[in-house]
């Protein structure tokens, strides 16, 4: 009775209902079954996912030269089981001498992993050793149980070579430090930019530096052998143009190689002229002086008694000599502290601090690098002011500074008493070259009378004649320099260490027509006995040094210029066949005729500039070629 209820006309369901159900189930479940028993037994296979990627843009010098280039670096793994099913010793044994590796250690590392879905052999392969493998695995059967994971990648072909300044680019894609990470967003724009609709890959802009890399190195090797022979714990130097604000040349002591930044030391990648602050010694009294001069303080005609020691109130100063009779001029020539201390009496204590704020002291100067650091400069309020500290101010003490703040300081004393932004980036393209930025010459408010700045400029040049800076003097180009030793602070003990010092000085040339800003510093310089760490003695030379690099290679004017002879006779080499394989050869004495057929190749870049015979190739011969590699042929 009730089973008709439930099934019959007047129930829930009828037979036929229940049937048809019951079939669906049924099928359904073999359905399953079926599934599910093809993938157990199936082998495991990858399929490469077309993801929409950005191709970030190149970091080059202001002459083109590539500085930073982007590659592609592969991850490689398998699928334990499939490999196990087709021969884990055979792979093991035809991967091992590709990825130089042991077969036992790839037999371990897959058989540990056996229950795994996934498990990763080797991070991070270079594009040769990606398509060496792809060519052995599937000429050996194996291609369904690996799989390749394609990285954003990038190559520093200059190695060293600014380093600080160039940065590097992390296994993520983003930036770390440098111009790569405050740049990033213009070198690597968001993938979200890309046309998801054309399957369009975004292209970053490519960014062109204001440092010449010629400069840069060459005055890196004058850098790493002034580090060497002083035993210094490092080395700060920029070169800027007067006129511009641009930087020639950037250089922080010591630094890593780019290509292998992860295992550099923090004291290599350390930014020193940006994040590096410390007491600049006597270097600073030409700020000072500006200072005094400007504020109407002193004249140019007062003069002023040093008998070898300032006596303050409840301290004293010492200087090096009793230089007598001096006036501002001879005060800087002398690097007289005690005649630079009673400047000081002559200048309300905000006074001066306004004008050092005005040229650019405890302000970051704003250039395009992360973690510029601002800098100290104490003011009346502070609980740390004393009777002293404006004296001492004057003189480069109880005052923190960046070498970057020094040159933009200085750009006020090239410049009639303007300054100018100083800048990094000479140009940014679009990624066929385009461009879109293109730098010119950003003026401050004017903070010193054309007066005073020309006062300064001659007074410096009066260091090199007669004072500190003789060292520095470069006979056919006119000089203004000025030398700081400074104390060292001891951050262990506090106060000031006594075995070592800051060298450092500063320089302008030509005097009367400013083209380059030049600043060296001696970090921790130890010291046997004072004189080796003055500046006079182990900075000027270098500035020397440097000076006559960047003035040869600018091509700037000599007043005692001689001419070059040439012999007219030109050495034609054989010739020889030119064969790009896995490294970069040596095209030394290649005829354009011979590089021509290589121009063809769309795997890499070839630029050839200039004509006749290659005499200068980059990068080196030797190099490892990756896809998309940039070579640059110099031909004369």
């Amino acid at each position: 009775m009730q089973i008709k209820r439930f099934f019959g006309s007047n129930g829930f369901l009828g037979l036929g209902r229940v049937f048809i159900i019951l079939l669906f189930l049924f099928a359904f479940s073999l359905y399953v079954i079926g599934k599910f028993a093809y993938l157990a037994i199936s082998e495991t296979t990858f399929s490469a996912t077309r993801k929409e990627t950005v191709q970030r843009g190149l970091i080059l010098d202001r002459n083109a030269k590539q500085l930073a280039v982007p590659t592609n670096f592969w991850n490689f793994g398998v699928t334990p089981k499939a490999i196990q099913e087709k021969g884990l010793e055979t792979f093991a044994k035809i991967i091992a001498p590709i990825l130089g590796e042991s077969e036992e250690s790839i037999i371990s590392k897959i058989q540990s992993n056996a229950q795994s879905k996934f498990v990763s052999i080797k991070k991070k392969i270079d594009q040769g050793t990606y398509e060496e493998l792809r060519r052995i695995i599937n000429l050996s059967d194996f291609s369904n149980g690996v799989r390749f994971d394609k990285l954003p990648g990038r190559i520093y072909p200059e190695n060293e070579l600014a380093a600080q300044l160039i940065g590097y680019m992390g296994d993520d894609g983003k930036g770390l430090s440098g111009i790569e990470n405050r740049l990033n967003e213009i070198l690597s724009p968001s993938s979200k930019q890309s046309d998801s609709k054309t399957g369009t890959d975004t292209r970053g802009k490519n960014i062109y530096l204001t440092i010449d890399a010629n400069i840069q190195f060459n005055l890196e090797k004058i850098a790493r052998e002034a580090l060497t022979q002083t035993r210094a714990e490092g080395l700060m130097l920029i070169a800027a143009e007067a006129k511009t604000g641009e930087i020639l040349s950037y250089i922080s002591l010591p630094s890593p190689d780019l290509n292998f930044y992860p295992a550099a030391s923090d004291e290599e990648r350390r930014d020193r002229p940006a994040q590096d602050m410390y007491e600049p010694g006597s270097v600073f009294k030409v700020f000072s002086v500006a200072s005094f001069l400007d504020t109407n303080a002193i004249s140019e005609n007062d003069i002023f008694l040093c008998d070898g020691v300032y006596h303050g109130k409840g301290f004293n100063i010492g200087c090096l000599h009793d230089h007598g009779w001096v006036d501002a001029r001879g005060a800087l020539a002398g690097s007289c502290n005690d005649a630079l201390a009673q400047m000081s009496e002559h200048i309300e204590s905000e006074d001066f601090l306004q004008k050092l704020r005005d040229l650019g002291f405890n302000t970051k100067t704003g250039v395009e690098l992360p973690g510029e650091a601002v800098g100290l400069l104490r003011n009346p309020n502070d609980r740390l002011w004393s009777e002293r500290s404006k004296p001492s101010i004057a003189i480069g003490q109880e005052i923190d500074v960046t070498a970057l703040q020094m040159v933009q300081a200085a750009t006020a004393l090239a410049n009639d008493g303007v300054p100018l932004q100083l800048t990094f980036i000479k140009k940014i393209t679009d990624a066929d070259g385009k461009d879109e930025v293109v730098h010119y010459p950003i003026q401050k408010e004017r903070v010193l009378k054309s007066s005073t700045a020309r006062y300064i400029l001659d007074s410096m040049q009066k260091v090199t004649k007669e004072g500190t800076g003789h060292r520095a003097d470069l006979g056919d180009v006119t000089i203004g320099t000025k030398t700081g030793t400074a104390q060292v602070a001891d951050s262990k003990h506090g106060g000031y260490r006594t075995d070592a010092n800051n060298s450092n000085c500063l320089a302008i040339f030509p005097v009367e027509d400013p083209e380059i800003i030049l600043y060296i510093l001696l970090e921790t310089v130890p010291t046997i006995k004072d004189e080796d760490a003055f500046a006079g003695i182990i900075v000027t030379p270098i500035i020397k040094e440097s000076a006559n690099i960047i003035i040869d290679h600018l091509g700037m004017t000599r007043m005692n210029a001689s001419s070059l002879v040439h012999t007219g006779e030109i050495s034609i080499p054989p010739s020889r066949e030119i064969v790009l394989d896995s490294v970069v050869p040596d095209f030394t004495g290649a005829s354009k005729r011979q590089i021509l057929p290589l121009l063809d190749r769309n795997d890499i870049q070839i630029e050839v500039i200039g004509d006749g015979y290659v005499s200068k190739q980059t990068p080196a011969p030797g190099t490892k070629i990756t896809e998309n590699m940039r070579i640059e042929l110099y031909l004369e």
